[in-house]
């Protein structure tokens, strides 16, 4: 059992898929689990147009990381002005990662190793070369590696790589 306290929780809010969009995210990353969820009780389902016994919220970890996710209804929707960011080391997790969010998503609005996923939420699946590659020293190899990554919807390293060579 860890004893590190975090402070900061990301809570994400779907219409009704709150549950099955946890269980997915569970499903991509290693050392990832459900950890509690509450239901919509007679009351609760009544006022906010909700099935009995339906998931309110749900908490869970992605790779340590923990999370919280609501069944608020349509309000809100989330937009690329929040994304996760999975931080990859070398194209074989880059590939992992982008085809399992990817699958079922958005293919409109992937660029630059963002993708959104089939609900919605938006990430970024990005080796951790990239920050290496576009703040080099050389200014000219960074600026190449920004031109070939502004070509790219899901990051290919080798290419970058050789553009900022």
């Amino acid at each position: 059992m860890s004893t590190r306290f975090q402070r900061i929780t990301p809570f994400l809010w779907f219409n009704d898929e709150a549950e099955e969009a946890a269980n997915f995210y569970v499903s991509v990353f290693e050392n990832s689990r459900i950890l509690d969820s509450t239901r919509y009780g007679k009351e609760a389902a009544k006022a906010g147009g909700r099935p009995e016994g339906s998931v309110m919220t749900i908490a869970f970890e992605l790779d340590g990381q923990k999370f919280s996710a609501i069944n608020g209804g349509p309000v809100f929707t989330f937009n690329p002005a929040f994304s996760l960011v999975v931080n990859c080391h070398g194209q074989d997790e880059v590939d992992h990662y982008w085809n399992l969010l990817s699958k079922d998503g958005d293919p409109a609005a992937q660029q630059c190793g963002w993708l959104k996923d089939r609900y919605g939420l938006s990430w970024q699946v990005v080796p951790v070369q990239l920050v290496e590659l576009l703040t080099a020293s050389d200014q000219g190899k960074a600026q190449k590696a920004m031109q070939a990554l502004m070509k790219m919807k899901k990051i290919d390293l080798n290419t970058l790589l050789k553009a900022a060579a």
